[in-house]
């Protein structure tokens, strides 16, 4: 099984893109892509300094688009899961067919743009913490008034919040633990990006997203998104919400992954995945940054795709499982039941606890599709919504 992974902010350097521009057809995708953008896509991986290309605005864009000009040169119609870091999850979306490339970077223009403004109200930064004792970090950040804005794993949890607050974390860090200021413009994944949250929520409205074609995880829980619409819901709510990447590591653990292939600018998460999995196994693992790692590519993508039976194969009303686990469904929910979107069906218990599954459409309850205590894994078939699928 081959997991594609699109890395999120911080993993881009100057110049990255220049390789890219010698292949056909980049250059020319690139500057269609910066209509949509609001940005110069290829004067930005190619001639922009570090700190042109660290803002909120420009950056997130450009990662999206790196990660999709790269996936353009590769056969990925077998494989099995695609997965992003925070905006790398709008290039996965696109990967996975909820939506087109320009769509994804549309939107990651705008939530940079808007995220950006968010951080002009309040000074607010990040800082990794390196280290110390899970449970002891979360409750230092606690008592500084600081959020989890990332969970990555590997033992890593960045803190976001005041630049008071960050500096008081960094004077009295919890034990055994290093604090590392990120030069970022502010609190991302915290309700200080309540705005952008509310402008994303505007404009998502009027996307027109598909099912997923394959396995895509999603940064809130590591679960599994079936809907394209949910998928779009959890992309808006994701810009306040913790990225859960340890989550999402250990979906990959569950389902078996051998494979890794990390999208350009790559390396970091990559890094992440041998050091949270050195315990379990770590898969084989690829980082494509230059079209000289395309053959490389190419070669683990034929050994670790899945036939297409590894797919999920979710229609649209049929519920699938977002997570492996065994599933129990709603108390006093029979067939016949009317359901409203969004109502609870049930829930999968996993090693990390429970995660809801929700009707994505109205109608009545056809067929349960599983049963009380069913091991399920994601893509698995939940239940039926209104007539045949």
């Amino acid at each position: 099984m081959l997991a594609v992974l699109s890395p999120g902010q911080g993993s881009q350097k100057p110049g990255f893109l220049t390789p890219w521009l010698a292949l056909p057809g980049v250059e020319s995708r690139l500057r269609w892509w910066s209509v949509p953008a609001g940005v110069d896509l290829v004067r930005l991986g190619t001639e922009a300094d570090a700190d042109e290309i660290r803002d909120t605005a420009r950056t997130q864009p450009l990662l999206v688009a790196s990660a999709l000009i790269a996936a353009e040169q590769l056969p990925l119609h077998d494989v099995n899961l695609v997965a992003g870091h925070s905006v790398g999850e709008l290039a996965a979306a696109a990967l996975a067919g909820v939506f087109s490339a320009e769509t994804a970077i549309t939107f990651a223009g705008l939530r940079g743009r808007e995220m950006a403004a968010a951080c002009a109200l309040t000074p607010t930064g990040m800082a990794a913490v390196l280290g110390g004792d899970p449970d002891e970090v979360l409750a230092a950040l606690e008592a500084n008034g600081l959020h989890p804005a990332n969970r990555n794993g590997g033992g890593q949890v960045v803190a976001a919040g005041t630049l008071d607050a960050l500096d008081a974390l960094a004077a009295a860090p919890p034990a055994r633990a290093r604090i590392v200021r990120l030069q970022v413009a502010g609190a991302f994944h915290t309700p200080y990006m309540g705005p952008a949250e509310q402008a994303l929520a505007a404009v998502a409205a009027g996307i027109t997203p598909a099912a997923p074609a394959r396995i895509l995880l999603s940064d809130l829980d590591g679960a599994a998104v079936a809907h394209g619409r949910e998928l779009v819901h959890r992309l808006v709510r994701q810009v306040t919400a913790p990225v859960r990447w340890d989550l999402c590591m250990r979906t990959l653990v569950e389902l078996g992954v051998t494979g890794v292939l990390e999208l350009p600018p790559a390396g970091t998460l990559a890094g992440l995945v041998k050091r949270e999995l050195k315990a379990t196994g770590v898969p084989e693992i690829v980082t494509l940054n230059t079209p000289t790692d395309l053959p490389a590519a190419r070669d683990l993508i034929a050994r670790h795709s899945g036939p297409p039976g590894h797919r999920p194969t979710p229609r649209a009303r049929v519920v699938v499982a977002p997570a492996v686990g065994t599933f129990a469904p709603a108390e006093g929910l029979v067939e016949g039941a009317e359901l409203s979107a969004g109502q609870v069906l049930g829930e999968v218990t996993t090693r990390q606890g429970t995660v809801e599954v929700t009707a994505h459409d109205s109608g009545p309850l056809t067929e349960w599709l599983a049963h009380p205590a069913d091991p399920v894994a994601p893509g698995r078939p939940i239940a039926r919504i209104g007539g045949q699928a």
